[in-house]
């Protein structure tokens, strides 16, 4: 089968390798797309501290089933979408149904081999009809499961104002599943064309300049009241830091993002706020379910947000062009 391969930081190679062999209790998949995402050119970079190269990126999966287990529910060619947490399903977390926060846990394309190939093996619970979904929609049901697992532990309602820091695709995704909930949304970031995205296609109602005078301007706009819920998808440590200026007494923020450093801020001024910090790491079952609903519901405008494709063979030079800020990829899919 054809594989795409990163050898090294900076350099992509196609190459042909044995087809994988299917486990006992695992799905043998043909993927079909694949959703390059920001952890793929992090990869790509060099800059991914928890990674062994080489290695087959993609964890953004759709296919077909192409052999399943005696019994299973899932039928050959079937369309489906794939989770790619392998949990271990016996720590203390998958005990408690916290499958995303296995100790234990491996990511396709990140702690093994990922799809951007022809073929992935995959234990048969990761592994999930798409139902009306298109395939090439269906790659991008991961990235969505993200914002929609923080919108989650954010326990977001009608009746909050919401703050989105960073309108990369996971602040996008978190917008859309907090509109969803029918949350007064403002997006803050320096970009002003991911912001007039924001509002023009993702329904998110104000947006705000992550400039020197963001503190003052959200001050006036919410008469002193801040935010009901904080929400951060910069993955960069001094807007996250800075996220905690913008809390209500009584809110909720939710770290999306996550980085090496240490994250500090002032305790007086948390506590007197009774508030509540939330880290949201991958997504769940339920998450992905939402996606879909969301999704078949129309509310998920996946046209706009695929912004880019290509094809398999191509990926080392699309890489190279899909990294450049210039290029404005939002979600770019490589074709299998």
């Amino acid at each position: 089968m054809k594989a795409l391969v990163c050898d090294e930081p900076g350099r992509l190679s196609l190459v042909s390798r044995p087809e994988p062999v299917r486990g006992e209790g695992e799905v043998l998949v043909r993927i079909r797309n694949v959703g390059v995402c920001g952890t793929d050119f992090h990869i790509f970079a060099g800059k991914h501290p928890f990674l062994e190269y080489p290695r087959v990126m993609g964890h953004e999966l759709s296919g077909t089933v192409e052999e399943a287990p005696v019994g299973s529910s899932l039928e050959k060619g079937e369309p489906v979408y794939i989770v790619p947490y392998l949990s271990c399903g016996n720590c203390q977390a998958c005990r408690k149904g916290l499958t995303n926060a296995c100790r234990n846990i491996r990511v396709l394309g990140v702690h093994c081999d990922g799809g951007m190939a022809e073929y992935v093996c995959v234990p048969e619970r990761n592994v999930v009809p798409t139902g009306s979904i298109a395939l090439e929609d269906a790659a991008m049901i991961e990235f969505l499961a993200i914002g929609a697992h923080g919108v989650k532990r954010g326990n977001l309602g009608a009746q909050d104002r919401v703050l989105i820091t960073g309108s990369g695709p996971i602040g996008m995704s978190a917008i859309i599943f907090a509109k969803a909930r029918g949350a007064h949304v403002t997006v803050m970031d320096t970009r002003e064309d991911r912001l007039a995205f924001a509002v023009e296609q993702l329904g998110a109602d104000e947006i705000l300049i992550a400039g020197d005078q963001a503190e003052s301007e959200a001050e006036r706009r919410t008469d002193g009241e801040w935010y009901d819920v904080v929400i951060d998808a910069t993955g960069n440590a001094a807007p996250m830091q800075r996220g905690f200026n913008f809390l209500n007494h009584g809110a909720r923020y939710v770290l999306l993002s996550v980085v090496r450093q240490d994250i500090t801020f002032a305790d007086p001024e948390f506590h007197k706020r009774e508030a509540t910090l939330f880290a949201s790491r991958n997504a769940q079952p339920d998450d992905f379910a939402e996606v879909v609903r969301q999704m078949e519901a129309g509310r998920v405008p996946t046209r706009a947000l695929n912004t880019h494709r290509g094809r398999l063979e191509d990926g080392a030079r699309l890489f190279s062009e899909w990294s450049r800020p210039e290029a404005g990829a939002i979600k770019a899919i490589l074709e299998v």
